[in-house]
């Protein structure tokens, strides 16, 4: 200690400090590219993604139903969250009735999770947010 009485802990340089700052960043931003990105449907989104053999479900969400919305709720409430990763692609179930007929998706609230372009996991009407979360960890 200096005639000063401060303690080392208090005689942090600056670069050191910027360091510091910078690390912590860098853990922000890499633990939120790794979690839960929710974004609307493209088919060009679904295969970029599938092609990198990331993480991806489709969510086939009406307006009109109270499933979705519920489901819709427990999925923003993981927006950012890295124990959750992947991208969550919302599908308007009333448009996109080619995908629906090619996924077999015979109502809204259903999701898909793939893993690259392997289907993981399907579930359809269930608003239990662990059930939900277990179907998107399905394809860790």
């Amino acid at each position: 200690m200096d005639a000063d009485n401060q303690s080392p802990i208090h005689q942090e340089h600056p670069t050191e400090l910027f360091h510091s700052l910078v690390a912590f960043s860098l853990a922000v931003s890499l633990s939120l590219a790794h979690a839960l990105d929710i974004q609307h449907y493209s088919p060009e989104l679904l295969a970029s993604e599938q092609n990198a053999d990331k993480t991806v479900a489709l969510h086939f969400h009406a307006d009109w139903c109270p499933t979705c919305r519920a489901q819709e709720k427990a999925f923003n409430g993981w927006k950012g969250d890295s124990t959750v990763p992947g991208t969550l692609l919302i599908v308007n179930y009333d448009n996109e009735r080619e995908l629906r007929k090619k996924l077999g998706v015979r109502t809204q609230s259903t999701v898909i999770v793939h893993r690259g372009a392997a289907e993981k996991a399907r579930i359809a009407g269930d608003t239990d947010p662990q059930a939900l979360r277990a179907a998107l960890l399905a394809a860790r």
